[in-house]
């Protein structure tokens, strides 16, 4: 697998590495190492958007103990996908469709009401609010463990730091270079998303005038 680190101020991509595994804490050390390499500053690091592997996790206490490591919010609410679906099921089980579908709409709004507050004090009170309402506890549980590191944007010195990790690079990835077939070889992959990194990041400084098409 292409282990993947973005800046979220400039959109600059690091050189990136092909690992085996993502539950390990050691391609990421070397993920990191060959940003610093090329030019990363690990000391100005404030913050470092985390998908929940568990490598990555481990990297982040030894080596960045300092920043901070907020959840992606995209992880978040595909982890709550599946108790949204329970907690609807258990409550609407005898429901029609569209009742249950009104039941899901509410603890969504309630959801969004704590993810996507524009103050933490906000944030708390939804927090409240959503744990009151009816199988609503769990998913309040879950929340509040990821509160804090949901809603470090917040926080002045944290301005700019990305809620969500770079999902839609892999995306491009797979449609320009890579087109979606395996490579086969590790070397072969991973020269393709070197190639794909430095194209990423040079197409945004470049301008090219041609006498038919911009």
């Amino acid at each position: 697998m292409v282990l993947l680190l973005a800046d979220s101020v400039t959109g600059l991509l690091w050189p990136p590495l092909v690992a085996e595994r993502e539950d390990q804490a050691a391609p990421w050390w070397r993920l990191f190492a060959r940003a610093r390499q090329a030019g990363l500053d690990w000391q100005g690091i404030r913050g470092v958007t985390r998908d929940g592997a568990q490598g990555l996790s481990a990297f982040l206490r030894a080596a960045l103990a300092w920043a901070q490591h907020p959840r992606c919010v995209w992880h978040i609410w595909r982890s709550l996908a599946g108790q949204l679906a329970q907690a609807a099921a258990a409550v609407a089980s005898e429901m029609a469709e569209a009742i249950r579908a009104q039941v899901r709409a509410a603890w969504v709004a309630l959801i969004h009401a704590v993810v996507d507050a524009a103050r933490y004090a906000q944030a708390e009170a939804a927090l409240v609010t959503l744990r009151s309402h009816p199988q609503g506890a769990a998913i309040a549980q879950f929340l509040n463990e990821h509160l804090e590191r949901m809603l470090v944007h917040l926080v002045a010195y944290y301005a700019g730091l990305q809620r969500v990790t770079p999902e839609w690079y892999w995306r491009d990835f797979r449609l320009r270079l890579s087109r979606g077939r395996q490579h086969g070889l590790e070397l072969r992959l991973e020269r393709a998303a070197l190639v794909w990194a430095i194209y990423h990041d040079f197409e945004p400084a470049q301008w090219r005038s041609e006498r038919k098409r911009h």
